[in-house]
């Protein structure tokens, strides 16, 4: 007997809902519900929801914001899964930047066609906002959106404003929302870095919230409803169980898979929300390497930048002068000296701080520093202010003081928010 994909896709996703473990009523909106951590304790919201039978989507036309982090932990596809399963109607499939099945680099998608897997139509999100994005949601004839991407915990990341944009459009097309959680791979720890002041917004920052945020995707979803669009969106989140803000994403049981092409493993998100920065700048941000993030470098310079940034003392980290050729992006080909950060205690260690802190560093060891020249680090960072300062020579302690009064602010907003202890 032969099966088509789809009855092969059935099959497996019914072994996928018997190795679930139902969520008790009684514990299914306990932000700290579940078994404890790690594999045998957390649940995601999608694990939640098809434990559940999907039965918050029952009657519903559902199209779904996805890419490949969407998957279950034993790495099957949740298009895959949902769209075998007849409980559930999915319809449609929408795709951020890099695409929905992730073919693209940075800066690109992977326009509008049918899954060959599936046979679903695929919507380009990328790029697209507000009434735009709206008609892209009407036309695909869905009744409610659904969001499950990993994010990586940074303001600059696109998958969040994608959340931004979606949630935006579904309102305005009159269509429900709901967020599938997942963890914060560097967990949900206190927010850190300067607030995007509202002039420099743009698709790495939409809104004012820290340039490391500290928030899951359905906590992001609830304040932005709450606090950022005029028109809320009937919104609904499926939170995780068994997670807890202290938890990294190691401790979590779940299978990693690169978010972008350049996000290969947590620990570069661990560092993205500082090094990120370089993207602003002259210097090779790693990009064309297997450390992207984690090396940094440009053609001459020397030991010196490992060794003055090593005299910071900056908490949980350490330098190692470092020589590499990236394959593409700046300086292709070319073989460039910098460093190679190596993070030895993650609690201590803070991403936007030590970003900083090369930044100063990197201007004071090599005469050809420069920054990009239309200003990208003032996108990144959110103000002018940092370029501005470490200009006209501040150092590191400077700089990160000056954003602390909205920091604080933030950090009171956010934690209206938070759903998890």
């Amino acid at each position: 007997m032969t099966l088509s994909r789809r009855s092969l896709l059935t099959t497996t996703a019914t072994a996928t809902v018997a190795g679930v473990v139902p969520v008790p009523a009684s514990t299914a909106g306990d932000a700290g519900g579940g078994a404890g951590g790690g594999a045998g304790g957390l649940r995601t919201g999608f694990e939640r929801l098809i434990a559940e039978g999907y039965a918050p989507l029952a009657g519903r036309k559902v199209g779904i914001v996805t890419n490949p982090t969407g998957i279950t932990r034993d790495v099957q596809h949740i298009v895959d899964v949902m769209h075998a399963d007849p409980r559930v109607r999915l319809t449609a499939v929408f795709g951020p930047e890099h695409g929905f099945r992730g073919t693209a680099q940075a800066g690109g998608s992977e326009g509008r066609y049918d899954d060959p897997a599936t046979g679903l139509p695929v919507y380009d999100t990328y790029l697209k906002s507000g009434a735009a994005l709206a008609e892209v949601f009407t036309a695909s004839g869905v009744d409610t959106v659904v969001f499950d991407i990993q994010d990586v915990g940074a303001r600059f990341y696109t998958y969040i404003w994608t959340l931004y944009d979606c949630m935006e459009a579904a309102a305005l097309a009159g269509k429900r929302f709901m967020v599938l959680d997942r963890p914060n791979p560097v967990s949900g720890r206190s927010a850190q870095g300067p607030v995007l002041h509202q002039e420099f917004a743009s698709f790495v920052g939409r809104r004012p919230i820290a340039q490391a945020h500290g928030m899951t995707a359905a906590e992001l979803a609830l304040l932005f409803n709450g606090e950022f669009l005029e028109k809320p969106v009937p919104l609904e989140t499926v939170r995780m169980t068994g997670w807890r803000r202290s938890m990294w994403y190691d401790a979590c049981g779940l299978p990693w898979v690169p978010p972008s092409p350049n996000m290969p493993t947590p620990d570069t998100a661990l560092v993205y929300s500082g090094t990120c920065l370089f993207e602003g700048t002259n210097l090779s941000e790693g990009r064309g390497t297997t450390r992207p993030f984690e090396l940094l470098g440009a053609e001459g310079i020397d030991g010196r930048w490992a060794e003055a940034a090593n005299e910071l003392r900056l908490p949980g980290v350490r330098f190692r002068e470092a020589y590499f050729a990236p394959t593409f992006s700046k300086f292709q080909g070319k073989t460039v000296g910098g460093v190679q950060l190596h993070v030895h205690d993650r609690s201590a260690y803070d991403p936007v701080r030590t970003g900083i802190g090369l930044l100063v560093t990197a201007r004071r060891v090599w005469t050809d520093f420069a920054w990009r020249p239309d200003n990208w680090i003032d996108k990144l960072t959110g103000s002018d202010r940092v370029r501005t300062m470490i200009d006209a020579g501040a150092g590191t302690d400077e700089v990160t003081a000056a954003w602390q009064p909205e920091l604080a602010a933030f950090r009171k907003t956010r934690g209206k928010y938070l759903l998890y202890r």
